[in-house]
């Protein structure tokens, strides 16, 4: 069905030629699944683009063959690459709320392939809209059909992105990243359809992640690439228990690991530099022609303690509260019942997303010297020595000080979200969903980064995550929270193999984590 020989891609963007592809070779068959894995900037996503046909700049060379069905994608004509998109050839992108119109109802939006692609009427067009939201296994789909993208979760939000990329069956479907911002719940619910797609329509699906267990779960096939080469590829298997490159086995062996065993710390004796006390946060929300309020609890009175040298793992699906009390304990939200405790200015928060969390236009010297500026007492020089500092402490070379954030790889600019966090010297840092968009390897640095600096300056971290894999590795101490409330909290072995709530159980089912002594099994 299709066939990738000698693929190479290349970008005259800047002075000299780039070359970001080398020689990809691909093939895949009806029904066929196969998962493309490698760190960012290796190439994967570039080979994706290509085959789908939306590489089209003018100051890039792409060489070699793409033949689907076939014909030959590369040199074909602009129409008829256009006949092709979205009817045989789909893809579903990594960000659904930056893919989604947000002005177009969801039903609009699902329709448009088959406005391009058929001669529909606009009653046949709603009744496939509605198989492709129910095969999307999206509840009601009646009613998301009228609704807007802001108006669903993340989960269905992507949920809608594969209807929209399945209302026109197609034989090639493209899932470029779809399941990173996404909790492991949601996650698991995303590779089953996929698989239910596979089996029941034939589909063929070209799976890009940097998620490994992912691509083992749902893949027959991986390709390994490595600074646009392919390194290796094979059955899911051979490529997982036998792999023969060197790049390989340290993609493998970066998979944080929940089998080894961990003691138990105790931080009871150490001091408390963060405490929350029954914090009740609610949004009050208007709805309807007399604007009727409604209210909506979303924190229901959780309390906690977070000792000197504690990493607190804050675990719990989309929508649970997590980021809402993240938020309270910063000082982003201040409408909240209870308390908190902690010494002012002593907590400070590492942001998912780095790259919007700084500011494009200042280079990162500027940036994390900004915290020195509002509390005043240093000199010009002094501010520069303490950054060239703190990039030594993160693990960054000092030339990078000079760089604009759009100048560095996603894990760089994650090392200097941590370093502008600690420019303060925080007693606590309160990290989001910090490693969730970065490929393994990269993962593993961020992981092993937050442990060294954890121990060097004695930091205490409340570490908000959806990966029970990472949590697992890096925290002492873990809190499991559903709707707003806190269900079970305890060490990681307490948790991992004897919890309690059947909530955790499915949050370690979904991701994939055998449990041993669990109080089901017992």
């Amino acid at each position: 069905m299709l066939e990738v020989k000698n693929l190479n891609i290349e970008f005259h963007d800047h002075s000299l030629p780039e070359t970001v592809v080398y020689r990809f070779n691909l093939s895949m068959e009806e029904g066929d699944i196969v998962g493309v894995v490698g760190e960012s900037g290796s190439g994967k996503t570039m080979s994706a683009l290509a085959i789908c046909g939306l590489l089209s700049r003018r100051d890039m060379k792409k060489e070699g063959e793409i033949l689907f069905g076939g014909k030959e994608l590369l040199t074909c004509s602009r129409h008829e690459m256009r006949e092709l998109q979205g009817d045989d050839i789909a893809i579903i992108f990594q960000e659904p709320m930056t893919s989604l119109n947000p002005v177009k109802t969801i039903g609009w939006q699902v329709e448009e392939a088959l406005r391009i692609h058929t001669e529909m009427t606009k009653e046949e067009r709603y009744e496939r809209a509605i198989w492709a939201l129910t095969e999307a296994e999206l509840p009601n789909p009646e009613k998301v059909y009228h609704q807007y993208p802001h108006e669903l979760s993340g989960g269905m939000r992507q949920r809608v992105m594969i209807a929209a990329a399945i209302v026109c069956r197609p034989r090639l479907l493209i899932a470029d990243e779809p399941t990173t911002a996404l909790d492991v719940t949601i996650q698991a619910e995303i590779i089953d359809l996929l698989l239910k797609l596979n089996r029941e329509h034939k589909t063929a699906i070209l799976f890009i992640s940097h998620d490994l267990s992912l691509v083992r779960k749902l893949c027959r096939r991986v390709v390994v690439m490595q600074n646009g080469y392919i390194v290796e590829q094979g059955a899911v298997k051979q490529i997982f228990e036998n792999p023969q490159q060197e790049y390989t086995k340290r993609l493998i062996a970066s998979i944080p690991s929940c089998e080894e065993g961990k003691e138990d710390k105790d931080f009871s004796t150490e001091e408390v530099v963060l405490s929350a006390a029954d914090i009740h946060v609610s949004y009050h929300s208007s709805h309807g022609v007399f604007g009727k309020k409604q209210e909506q609890k979303v924190l229901k009175g959780v309390s906690f303690a977070l000792h000197k040298g504690e990493v607190l793992g804050l675990v719990g699906e989309s929508g649970c509260g997590k980021s809402t009390l993240a938020k309270v304990i910063v000082g982003l939200n201040q409408k909240y019942e209870g308390q908190i405790g902690c010494a002012k200015g002593s907590v400070q928060m590492v942001f998912q997303d780095p790259y919007s969390s700084l500011n494009p236009r200042k280079t990162v010297g500027w940036i994390m010297e900004e915290p020195l500026k509002i509390k005043g007492g240093y000199a010009k020089e002094e501010r520069r020595k303490k950054v060239l500092e703190m990039l030594q402490k993160v693990e960054l070379e000092p030339e990078i000080a000079d760089r604009y954030p759009r100048q560095l790889s996603g894990g760089q600019r994650q090392r200097v979200g941590i370093g502008l966090a600690l420019m303060s010297e925080p007693k606590v840092l309160v990290a989001d969903e910090p490693v969730s968009a970065l490929d393994v390897t990269v993962q593993a640095q961020i992981l092993k980064l937050l442990q060294k600096l954890k121990e060097e300056m004695g930091l205490a971290i409340l570490f908000i995550s959806h990966d029970l894999r990472v949590v697992y590795q890096l925290c002492d101490n873990i809190i499991i929270m559903k709707d707003g409330e806190i269900v079970e909290r305890g060490t990681p072995q307490k948790i991992y193999t004897a919890h309690k709530h059947p909530y955790t159980g499915q949050l370690l089912k979904a991701a994939g984590i055998e449990t041993v002594g669990t109080a089901a099994q017992a």
